[in-house]
């Protein structure tokens, strides 16, 4: 109401360049293609209430551009690959399962791979003596893409192997994003890797972020973690480069990850996401890497990379989650740390749930982010009613991204179950259709809820309604997140 009031001691002028600010905005809202209706509502709401604060909120937060000149360049790129690349064929899938890949397919082009091996790290201390020794091994190329990299003990170990090994003559290309790297870009150790002779880039440079929201969206992130190490190894899950300690919000620790080590021609899609990041902000082209000889099959697990954002297709990351847990026909098991469902993937595990099926969901006690947290419970009561199993891992913060589905199909990646996931962060997964490796997802997410309470509908209940309707109107805001 004070926004409202000001208005009024406006000069004429500055008033009416209000109004036309105010209608031009709210018909980009109208206008703008492949919006949820509930966040048009929710945008239209912020900008007529809220009238000078709306129109700065809806400048810094209201659209998923990157930036003309990103946005161009990532097409142009995206383009030139498809022509370079000499991509996986396609490979016959069970009829039960098809459907999947389809849609996997349909987001990047990349077809279900077999003949892959993999193997499970256990922690993040396992992942990164995985990773170190094999950057050490490498003779040809090792590319690496982190949204965070700190200067930790682990961070600490990575860019001394990508040292050794730039030195001996191994072409090193290292990106991070600019924000959550940011702490490393300023370091000693990000220009220390240069001097070894690694070449290193940044994913969405803010530069000014005054200046910024005039461009692109300041808060558009890459939040993929993908290592391609001489065509033939990759790893794909939810650890960043650094410790369990995890030194900016060590309170919250250990953080909880899952990552897991590819050999075999998967390893070719995953690189085909890197160098089109790498492309899309360093000056080189490296499109020859793609049409190099697929990896030797090394056993016997199909895989499919997914990479999503906001200038790939819309909706893609919840078109796909909604089809595997339509897909259940026994059993579902998800762990994630943020979880601000749209409708469509609400009402896809409320339906599993009333089929039958038993779904049981892990998030963290205690989430680094009190409104992501606060927004999630307000789904509790909805999801329990409706028969979904609900634990609260209290060993740390639960950052796994792992869904699991029957006995056979695995989703393991970076992304979260929440808006920014599917709306706004450029993410990296793989769909995973083996018995084996599903099996040793599914231990672990086990392992997962044997050190979790569970979530009952009458503690639910017991919720004061002063905190409840706190909880609703922070799960009101997903849309405009």
């Amino acid at each position: 109401m004070a926004n409202l009031a000001n208005l009024e001691f406006m000069p004429a002028w500055l008033l009416a360049l209000h109004v036309l600010a105010e209608l031009f905005l709210i018909g980009r809202v109208l206008l703008r293609p492949y919006r949820d209706p509930s966040a048009r509502i929710a945008w239209l709401v912020v900008l007529v209430t809220l009238p000078v604060i709306g129109i700065v909120l809806y400048l810094l937060f209201g659209e998923t551009s990157i930036g003309r000149r990103y946005i161009e360049r990532r097409h142009a790129v995206v383009a030139e690959l498809a022509a370079a690349d000499s991509l996986v064929p396609a490979h016959v899938v069970d009829r039960s399962v098809s459907h999947l890949f389809e849609i996997g397919a349909s987001i990047n082009g990349y077809q279900p791979c077999p003949g892959n091996a993999f193997s499970f790290p256990d922690g993040a201390d396992a992942t990164i003596d995985a990773l170190v020794a094999d950057i050490d091994a490498a003779c040809e190329h090792v590319h690496l893409l982190f949204y965070i990299w700190l200067a930790d003990r682990n961070g600490l170990r990575v860019v001394e192997a990508i040292c050794r090994a730039a030195q001996r003559g191994v072409r090193c290309r290292v990106m991070v994003d600019a924000v959550g790297s940011r702490a490393l870009l300023k370091s000693r150790h990000w220009q220390a890797m240069t001097d070894a002779g690694a070449t290193t880039a940044q994913a969405l440079p803010v530069g000014n972020p005054a200046l910024h929201v005039f461009f692109g969206r300041v808060d558009l992130r890459n939040h993929r973690k993908i290592v391609v190490i001489d065509h033939a190894i990759t790893y794909t899950g939810s650890q960043n480069c650094a410790d369990a300690a995890f030194a900016p919000k060590a309170k919250y620790a250990p953080w909880v990850d899952t990552m897991m080590r590819f050999v075999g021609p998967i390893a070719r899609q995953n690189q085909h996401l890197f160098v089109a990041d790498w492309m899309t902000y360093a000056d080189e082209d490296c499109s020859a890497l793609l049409a190099a000889p697929l990896p030797a099959p090394r056993g016997d697990l199909l895989a499919q990379a997914i990479g999503t954002g906001p200038t790939e297709r819309y909706s893609a990351s919840p078109e796909l989650i909604c089809s595997l847990l339509h897909a259940a026909r026994e059993r579902l098991v998800i762990t994630t740390p943020y979880f601000i469902p749209d409708d469509a993937l609400l009402l896809a595990l409320c339906s599993a749930a009333y089929r039958g099926i038993d779904i049981q969901i892990v998030f963290p006690a205690r989430n680094d982010s009190k409104i992501v947290a606060a927004a999630s419970r307000s789904y509790y009561h909805e999801l329990l009613t409706a028969g979904v199993k609900i634990h609260e891992y209290e060993k740390g913060l639960l950052h796994a991204k792992t869904l699991t589905v029957d006995d056979n199909i695995t989703l393991i990646g970076s992304t979260n179950l929440d808006r920014r996931s599917f709306d706004l962060n450029y993410e990296n997964n793989l769909l995973l259709y083996s018995t084996q490796a599903t099996s040793a997802v599914r231990a672990r997410q086990q392992r997962f809820i044997g050190d979790s309470r569970c979530v009952t509908l009458t503690e639910v209940n017991a919720v004061t309604r002063p905190r409840r309707a706190w909880r609703n109107a922070l799960a009101m805001l997903g849309p405009v997140l």
